[in-house]
């Protein structure tokens, strides 16, 4: 798993013990500094009925100021799983909570200034 951040699918299911297919062995343990807003974040996901790593990928196609989303798959299966994202509705109230729970940084530019 080089080359991965260590924050590398958190949204896709850290605490449910399966992201991207990898055993829980292959996986980094969260952070203890995003448990709380993992749990949360879950939660809303069960409440949803939608797995996380779908909710995830509908929040970020529901954003406008997302040109892509980048999904990596490395398999016809990922892409096929990938794909399922795409009947996730994320109503207003739930886009809300995902931004409560998970706050961007800022405004640009203020936010990224060195």
């Amino acid at each position: 798993m080089a080359g991965r951040s260590p924050h590398s699918g958190l949204l896709a299911g850290a605490l449910q013990g399966e992201i991207d297919g990898r055993s829980p062995n292959e996986m980094q343990p969260p952070g203890e500094g995003h448990r709380t807003q993992l749990e949360a974040y879950e939660g809303l996901c069960r409440e949803l009925g939608a797995i996380p790593a779908h909710v995830a990928l509908a929040w970020l196609l529901r954003n406008p100021v997302v040109a892509a989303a980048i999904v990596g798959p490395t398999t016809s299966e990922e892409l096929t799983t990938s794909l399922e994202a795409l009947s996730v509705r994320l109503d207003s109230a739930a886009v809300a909570r995902l931004d409560q729970i998970w706050p961007g940084p800022g405004e640009a530019p203020q936010a990224y200034a060195w």
